[in-house]
């Protein structure tokens, strides 16, 4: 089973949107690329959950990605750019401020999330059973 061009496209657009009201509702601000890791997160889960793995498996796979794309862009947007989008360095046991344990736990949580938005999509495109 794969993911069809146009449900890749409403899930891009969906985590884009979706990500950035969450920064927005709980920080009170964002960042453009912010929009574009919450969109390309969600598409990436999108091909994730079509895995026959129970949905635990998926979610972890999910906030694995997630925080590795996190560690990506922070080191660009960070540390390269000087931007200061966001700083863990408070956080204990983060890695350069970029990532930490309680934001991937955060992220596992919202992948849970997010596989049922994917589930929806993929009824909607009539891709899953």
């Amino acid at each position: 089973m794969t993911v069809h061009s146009g449900e890749r496209i409403a899930a891009f657009l969906f985590g884009f949107f979706a990500y950035c009201f969450f920064e927005i509702a709980l920080r009170g601000y964002t960042h453009w690329t912010m929009g574009l890791l919450g969109g390309t997160a969600l598409s990436v889960l999108s091909g994730i959950s079509l895995l026959r793995e129970p949905q635990t498996v998926k979610a972890l796979l999910g906030a694995l990605f997630v925080t590795s794309a996190e560690f990506t862009v922070g080191v660009f947007d960070n540390l390269i750019m000087g931007w200061q989008v966001w700083d863990y360095s408070d956080r204990p046991f983060n890695f350069l401020g970029q990532i930490c344990p309680l934001f991937s736990g955060l992220w596992f949580l919202l992948c849970l999330i997010g596989l049922r938005v994917c589930r929806l999509m993929h009824r909607r495109y009539a891709l899953s059973p």
